[in-house]
């Protein structure tokens, strides 16, 4: 894995400075310490940082074509290189290295953009055509690995593969998008192609950029992947053609030079990946656990499936401390994330990084095989949309939520506020509520009247209504899917992975996110993802020979801490932090709303734990923002 930087200029003839370059991969050196390269030219300067993995001699980067007309820098894996390069010595190539960063360089030189049909992995890079004068900028389907953008004053085009990487560039203006930092708070997360910032963008997964020297105004991206939008016929042993296409996506990312292990939870997917990865190769495999004493320990099942396959098992206890975590958040991110469970996953990262350079991971199953609760209530909701008129929905049913007490500390059934106000809404606008974090209401209560007006009637659900009206009106739960590998998946959990296991210098590689396997898996019908309340119906019937019942039938449970309760006993750390200097001078937020919450959650009647965790993180982003310009820190909508 690797760090890449550039900037482009479109006049063709500004040469990139050297010192500008260098201090784009200085900040991105954590995603790769083996090594640095450059690349300049009048019109263009790439930079990277090396993590080796494949060709640990071979594959120094920036790489150019053996003509020298392409040259490129590439962050990922391409997993079927070995095959492509088969290919391509057939047309007559010849190859200098055993990387697969040549095999790009070899394949797009015989099939153009097309190429990116062709890889298999995950991948962002930056391919330069000396000939053409053209920049490429790409992205891999599911958005495994970032890619960032932005103008620059003199005109230039800056890219990276974190946002500290154009951070390193003291003329690239830092102004928070409000619009951005309201998706924050409804989600934990910005949807790409947002960033927190204003100027920057982020390329979304599945498309590429197109530079072309000369036009003033850049060209909106390009999509070359789009996930399936309808449901297919049933296949005939699906769960037979399941299993072998797991066992493919699993051996192909075996390929490494260094060593190589997995993360195992205890859960349907790390177990069923681990299982095929003990069994693929070569040698003993180590796995990696991460628990929780007293809590959602998973260190016990996961040390028995360990046993059972016997993998080199290492498992480590983890007590996070939220206060402290949410002030280093920006530091791994970049940019505010929400997603609590980022901290163990740091953690586990840095468990397995002592032992290996590259770990598998379960990430994927859940989006790609209807996995999580929300998707069963999704179909829930379905149903009694289909019974109920709309307007007898939102008279009914919308008025009974607005009489309905919130009852935060309440067992799970009788909390219906919620489940009312989603079913009494449209199916999009109803699902983004059982994703949304922080809900409307609360934000706007919290939110200055300044920042009330800059929102300007902005809705991040409307996001989910597009994405939604993209697939079949009949498949409602391949609808859901599909506004989560769009939204959720890239922009929180390969966020997640990425951001931590780079942090430490990890590689990790998901087999679930094949992109053959999610094309499959998404369009089969809806009785072999979800029946009966239980998602994942066929995957668990293809690893059924693999795993125990106690595993395969297990209940679910997250990779997370519960943070109440350390909110409520630092109840005075938290107001002193959120009505502190960096909260109070950005204009963002009304004082009184925040005390009120930090004070209605310390009293134990109400669960705030939320929308104070992502408050936190925001402070700690914002502080660590207040030093470094002398300029406002929010844009105008």
């Amino acid at each position: 894995m690797c760090g890449l930087a550039g900037i482009y200029y479109l006049d063709g003839g500004t040469r990139p400075e050297a010192a500008a370059l260098r201090a784009m991969t200085d900040a991105l050196r954590h995603r790769g310490p083996d090594g640095e390269g450059f690349h300049i030219e009048p019109g263009l300067g790439l930079g990277h940082r090396r993590l080796a993995i494949v060709d640990l001699a071979g594959g120094a980067q920036p790489m150019s074509s053996a003509d020298g007309r392409f040259v490129i820098s590439f962050n990922g894996e391409i997993y079927n290189h070995a095959a492509l390069r088969q290919e391509l010595e057939a047309m007559g190539h010849h190859f200098r290295t055993r990387s697969d960063t040549e095999a790009i360089l070899h394949g797009w030189a015989a099939w153009g953009t097309s190429c990116l049909d062709r890889l298999n992995g995950m991948f962002a890079f930056a391919i330069w055509d000396r000939e053409t004068r053209q920049l490429v900028l790409a992205r891999d389907r599911l958005g495994e690995k970032p890619l960032h953008y932005a103008r620059l004053p003199d005109g230039g085009v800056a890219f990276a593969s974190e946002l500290c990487g154009l951070l390193a560039l003291p003329e690239l203006p830092r102004r928070v998008d409000p619009q951005a930092l309201d998706d924050f708070l409804a989600l934990g997360y910005v949807p790409d192609p947002d960033t927190i910032y204003a100027g920057i963008r982020s390329l979304p997964a599945g498309h590429m950029l197109v530079l072309r020297q000369g036009p003033a105004v850049l060209p909106p991206p390009r999509r070359y992947w789009r996930p399936p939008t309808a449901l297919r016929a049933r296949p005939a042993d699906a769960a037979a053609e399941l299993a072998a296409r797991l066992e493919e996506s699993v051996r192909l990312r075996l390929m490494s030079d260094v060593p190589l292990g997995s993360f195992l939870s205890g859960g349907v997917d790390s177990s069923a990946v681990t299982a095929l990865a003990a069994k693929a190769a070569a040698g003993p495999l180590r796995s990696f656990t991460i628990g929780f004493p007293g809590g959602a320990d998973e260190r016990p099942a996961a040390a028995g499936m360990a046993a059972r396959l016997g993998t080199t098992h290492l498992a480590e206890a983890s007590s996070p401390n939220y206060l402290d975590a949410a002030r280093t958040q920006a530091a791994v991110f970049g940019a505010p994330f929400g997603d609590h469970s980022s901290v163990p996953t740091l953690a586990v990262c840095t468990l397995a990084r002592r032992h290996v350079t590259v770990a598998l991971s379960g990430d994927g199953g859940d989006e790609v095989f209807a996995g999580y609760r929300r998707y069963r209530f999704h179909q829930m909701a379905e149903a009694v949309r289909r019974t109920l008129p709309a307007g007898a929905r939102r008279r009914v049913l919308g008025g009974l939520a607005r009489i309905y007490p919130k009852l935060d500390t309440a067992p799970r059934w009788l909390r219906a506020k919620h489940t009312l106000t989603e079913i009494s809404l449209d199916s999009a606008l109803g699902y983004y509520r059982t994703v949304c974090r922080v809900h409307q209401e609360q934000r706007r209560a919290l939110f200055s009247p300044s920042m009330r007006a800059m929102l300007q009637g902005h809705d991040p659900g409307e996001r989910f209504a597009t994405l939604m009206a993209d697939c079949d009106p009949d498949a409602s739960l391949l609808q859901a899917q599909y506004a989560d590998l769009h939204t959720y998946l890239p922009g929180d959990i390969l966020t997640k992975v990425d951001r931590t296991s780079m942090a430490v210098s990890l590689e990790v590689r998901p087999p679930l996110l094949d992109h053959t396997l999610v094309e499959w898996g998404m369009a089969l019908p809806d009785a072999l993802k979800l029946q009966r309340g239980q998602g994942k119906q066929v995957l668990r019937q293809a690893v059924a020979p693999l795993l125990p019942d106690s595993i395969l039938n297990g209940p679910k449970q997250g990779f997370a801490a519960a943070i109440g309760g350390q909110f409520r006993e630092g109840a005075d750390t938290v107001r002193a932090r959120l009505l502190g200097a960096p909260m109070l001078d950005s204009g963002l937020f009304d004082p009184a709303a925040i005390a009120e919450m930090v004070d209605r959650h310390a009293s134990g009647r109400h669960d705030h734990s939320q929308a104070l965790w992502q408050l936190l993180v925001l402070e700690g982003f914002l502080a660590g923002m207040a030093g470094t310009r002398a300029q406002p820190a929010i844009a105008e909508a």
